[in-house]
């Protein structure tokens, strides 16, 4: 199973248990994944720690001084370093 972090902008778009889908971006040297329709993004990730699940599950949403961050769950994924 593996959890990944994305950053969400405005409180209440996501909620613990929510199922979303996932969108993968790519720059030049990395993936970044967007939960759809533009709810939440991750940080950058090298290609070798890419993503390939495309949905997964809301375990976690929390608010700290930086903004709001959302935990998604992929339970067909293995953990990544």
């Amino acid at each position: 199973m593996r959890t990944m972090e994305f950053k969400m902008e405005r409180p209440g778009l996501l909620h613990e248990g929510d199922h979303v889908s996932i969108t993968e971006g790519r720059l030049p040297s990395n993936y970044y994944y967007t939960i759809d329709p533009s709810l939440a993004m991750s940080g950058n990730f090298p290609f070798t720690k890419g993503l390939k699940a495309r949905e997964g599950d809301v375990t976690k949403v929390i608010e700290n001084e930086r903004g709001f961050y959302v935990t998604v769950e992929f339970k067909d994924e293995p953990p990544v370093d």
